[in-house]
């Protein structure tokens, strides 16, 4: 129910699913000092500054997620070009430019998604593993499906959520009713 053309329409965020996503991510973190040593201890691969900023430069792509700190973003901002188009740039937003870099790691390893309103404005979200059980798929849709309410924009009119469906990979879509979350 929002139009994605207006700025002040747009939703977008990052939630943390309480049973994960069922993937094992790999983190990578761009930091020095304390921040560096926090990142490694959060279970980082790799953990480094200017020389893992001249490596991605060089093509290492073998990461899902890049975390960093506010002082390194002057530097990690010449990798635009490399990390943008892959979906890889570290954003505040989504939380991956933080003073608390351990904590962003170790959010990224338990299964953070980002959710964000395409240009058809549909949001299309994991939630698990088809594998993980009723139960624990719920609970991630239920987060989920929260946390989208809670971003609407105050300047979206009218009926929020048109609709929901939930689907595996290669399955039927299954239609899910969103009046209980009241917009």
């Amino acid at each position: 129910g929002v139009d994605s053309r207006h700025a002040d329409q747009q939703v977008r965020g990052a939630v943390v699913l309480p049973n994960g996503t069922g993937k094992n991510v790999r983190v990578i973190a761009i930091a020095k000092g304390d921040a560096a040593k926090a990142a490694e201890a959060a279970g980082a691969q790799e953990v480094g500054d200017d020389d893992l900023i001249a490596k991605i430069a060089g093509g290492y792509l073998d990461f899902d997620v890049l975390v960093t700190t506010p002082d390194m973003m002057g530097r990690v901002g010449r990798l635009g070009k490399v990390l943008g188009p892959r979906g890889l740039m570290p954003n505040p937003k989504a939380g991956t430019v933080t003073p608390d870099v351990g904590k962003a790691v170790t959010d990224a390893k338990a299964g953070k998604i980002e959710y964000r309103l395409d240009k058809q404005n549909i949001i299309h979200v994991p939630i698990g593993k088809a594998s993980f059980g009723a139960e624990k798929l719920m609970t991630n849709l239920d987060t989920v499906l929260d946390a989208i309410a809670k971003a609407k924009p105050a300047a979206a009119k009218g009926q929020y959520f048109k609709s929901a469906t939930v689907a595996t990979t290669m399955g039927p879509g299954v239609r899910v009713a969103t009046n209980k979350y009241g917009v």
